[in-house]
């Protein structure tokens, strides 16, 4: 078992359930019965989740707290543990991506860890580096900026180091080669910190469905102990609209969780990447799509016309985490283009109950249906 978890819980029913949910999944469990314990192995240990019984909510706050100071753990994923629907609130203001109600079931808390397992191997993914040193030139503007040199190089970005350092101004683009598979590699980028040394961090943006598989191939290769990635979720679409979707999924993916939405027809496969602006445990989430390059856009211009050939059937969909998304959520709204209804009710209702939620997304789809039916008519 090489994914690791940290449990903060002294009630012995739900420690039997924890135990038999996450053997079968392969996560690892080590116990804590008190907060200060849980405390102390947050700064010694690296954990890939972390699960917290929020019965008593001050020790659950000293742990959520402590994990998102953790220069360890920082990333890792949250489980809250809680005692009624008041709490979902509270709990994801406390840092927590998962939910678990309580009483706690087996069939419920397995639907909940398989998104945290899928999650926790992303976040794993995405931190993990090969030392190697490769050319890079950035592009700005149409010419090459400046020549630079990796130290290290991952799924999500890579280390580099230099003689002389310019920060880019404006749209820049990374290109490099892919060692020994004579693979280019072009997309954009941006800068996720500058060391005091002649180092700095870049973060990929908007990397293509055909540069990511042939990274990840190429990462695999390199770090053989990497964990494949769970299958992708099967959820069911309910609403779209070009700016986003609703999914229903007993499995839904926590906000700021990066996804990739995938169509399949009998020809082929269409992806688009969108980000979770809204869920709701056990009964789905609300994405955004992503549309910040031309080619981003063209996936999603894509995917809208295939679904809109459904004839107003929307098909099963399936959803494949990417990772947590750093820093502010870019909102895709623009502000000449007309109101999008279902993003806009995504937008407004992040901290809202989910039975309020719903209850919005039944009544804006009953407009849609009846403004579909007066046209017809």
């Amino acid at each position: 078992m090489s994914l690791h978890s940290l449990v903060l819980c002294s009630d012995n029913n739900i420690m039997r359930t924890l135990r038999r949910v996450l053997s079968d999944l392969e996560i690892s469990l080590e116990h804590c019965a008190e907060a200060d314990m849980a405390v102390r192995r947050l700064t010694r240990r690296k954990f890939e989740a972390v699960i917290v019984d929020c019965d008593d909510e001050d020790k659950a706050t000293e742990v959520l707290t402590s994990l998102r100071s953790a220069p360890r753990n920082k990333r890792a994923i949250a489980v809250a543990i809680i005692g009624n629907a008041k709490e979902v609130s509270s709990a994801f203001r406390l840092g927590a991506h998962f939910v678990l109600h309580k009483p706690i079931t087996l069939d419920r808390a397995r639907g909940s860890f398989r998104a945290a397992r899928a999650l926790m191997k992303c976040e794993r993914r995405q931190n993990a580096r090969v030392t190697v040193q490769i050319p890079v030139s950035l592009i700005g503007d149409g010419k090459k900026h400046q020549a630079i040199v990796t130290s290290d190089l991952g799924e999500g970005g890579m280390a580099i180091k230099f003689s002389r350092w310019t920060k880019p101004t404006g749209p820049v683009r990374a290109r490099f080669e892919l060692p020994g598979v004579n693979h280019v590699v072009e997309c954009p980028i941006e800068i996720a910190w500058e060391g005091a040394g002649l180092e700095a961090g870049i973060r990929f943006v908007g990397l293509s469905r055909e540069h990511r598989d042939q990274l990840r191939m190429w990462l695999n290769r390199c770090s053989p102990d990497l964990e494949p990635p769970d299958p992708p979720v099967r959820c069911k679409l309910t609403d779209l609209s070009p700016g986003g979707c609703y999914l229903r999924t007993e499995t839904p993916f926590p906000m700021r969780t990066r996804v990739v939405l995938i169509v399949r027809t009998s020809k082929s496969a269409i992806y688009a990447d969108a980000v979770v602006r809204i869920m709701h445990p056990d009964l789905g989430m609300g994405l955004e799509f992503v549309r910040d390059t031309d080619q981003a856009r063209e996936q999603v211009e894509h995917l809208l016309q295939s679904l809109n050939r459904a004839k107003g059937t929307l098909p099963d969909v399936e959803v494949e985490p990417e990772g947590l998304q750093d820093g502010e959520i870019r909102d895709s709204r623009s502000t000449d283009a007309p109101l999008d209804s279902l993003l806009d009710l995504f937008h407004r209702s992040a901290d809202r109950p989910s039975e309020d939620f719903q209850a919005k997304l039944s009544k804006l789809r009953n407009e849609k249906q009846g403004a579909v039916s007066a046209a017809s008519a």
